[in-house]
């Protein structure tokens, strides 16, 4: 079985998009603690459970985490993780998020992928971190993946919705490769499986973008992220005002004192609309002054349940730590059905890999020593 690590897990969406491609979760790190929470109660079931750290990866050494999750000295075939993307964000106005501590973590990252040495690893990042005032941060990433012996492709930015993911959510991939493995024959990132009608026009293989409706069917009995905010008479009168299936806040006739100066977020209090894919999942996705986040046609905020169904997470995945914490682990959560598509695609060249290590090591075990050696 392929072995993976996921660093920065958070609750694990990652983490169960590769389960979900037959792979092996041998360790995971996060310092959230309602997160790590959600990963425990979700993902170490069973006999071949993964390690779970709950600490600060800046503390952690990284040759000690390798021993401990692979006593066996098995080969770390790919390594997952989405560093805190903060210091990136495109809301980051002027040269704000240039000097944050967070980006450096995408260096700790490193750390890790130097002592695991993944036949290949998978970071992902907001678009913001291919700004060009962030420029420096990553020329030093590309330079740390040439020096510990890998080919690191350029960063891909990646649609959801092109993926079958009811969701507008673009994130940077990027992919390393350990040098030497014969990646020729791989196409990176995947061809889109659906489009928009323009693109569905052109070509006959793409699926339509799929609409979000189904994240808003009844959610099992006594599940208990089928919860919402508790919104005031007035904001729910708003709701009420606001037409299903996309309204927008102007629609409701709702000015705050702000909004006698500028128009503001044009999308905060809308409905999201079910007939599209839905918008991006960010930590703030069950607080509709956030974002356009309420309901299609019921006058309060979507619910955990919905936002995670959005992004691609199965009803049996329970987020804990209450109503905030659980938005919070939601949005920053890669989309389970992204994440499989993705890895899926990586398979023949991890498999490939996996069989050139098995047969390496197999040789230097049979190998006869030399005199110099044996003395």
């Amino acid at each position: 079985m392929l072995n993976c690590v996921d660093l920065f897990s958070g609750a694990g969406g990652f983490s169960l998009a590769a389960q979900l491609s037959g792979l092996r979760i041998r360790l995971a790190i996060e310092n959230d603690k309602h997160a790590v929470e959600t990963y425990r109660e979700n993902l170490c079931k069973g006999s071949q459970a993964p390690t779970l750290l709950n600490e600060d990866i800046t503390k952690i050494n990284a040759s000690k985490a390798y021993r401990d999750a692979f006593p066996d000295r098995e080969q770390c075939d790919l390594m997952l993780g989405g560093p805190p993307c903060q210091g990136f964000s495109t809301h980051r106005i002027n040269d704000a998020g240039v000097d944050d501590d967070r980006n450096d973590l995408i260096h700790t990252y490193f750390d890790f992928v130097r002592a695991f040495s993944p036949s290949v690893f998978l970071m992902e990042n907001v678009p913001g971190m291919l700004w060009d005032r962030h420029a420096a941060a990553l020329d030093r990433f590309y330079l740390e993946g040439a020096l510990a012996g890998y080919d690191v492709r350029d960063a891909v930015v990646v649609d959801a919705r092109n993926y079958g993911v009811s969701q507008r959510r673009k994130r940077v991939f990027i992919l390393g490769i350990r040098s030497g493995l014969d990646a020729s024959d791989l196409i990176w990132p995947p061809n889109p499986t659906h489009g928009n009608e323009i693109a569905c026009r052109h070509d006959p293989n793409l699926l339509p973008w799929t609409s979000c409706a189904a994240a808003f069917a009844a959610a099992p009995e006594n599940d208990e992220n089928d919860v919402h905010m508790s919104h005031g008479e007035e904001l729910i009168e708003a709701f009420r005002r606001t037409p299903a299936n996309g309204g927008s806040r102007k629609d409701s006739g709702r000015v705050l004192p702000c909004h006698k100066t500028h128009d503001g977020h044009k999308d905060v209090y809308g409905r999201i609309d079910p007939r599209l894919p839905a918008p991006t999942m960010t930590t703030a996705c069950i607080n509709p002054s956030k974002g356009r986040f309420v309901h299609p046609v019921e006058h309060h905020g979507i619910t955990v349940r919905q936002a995670a169904r959005i992004q691609t997470f199965p009803d049996d995945f329970v987020f804990g730590g209450g109503l905030m914490a659980a938005g919070k682990q939601v949005g920053n959560a890669v989309p389970v059905e992204l994440g499989r598509q993705l890895i899926t695609h990586l398979l023949p060249l991890l498999r490939r890999a996996h069989l050139v290590e098995e047969r390496d090591t197999a040789t230097d075990e049979l190998r006869v020593p030399t005199e110099v050696e044996a003395a």
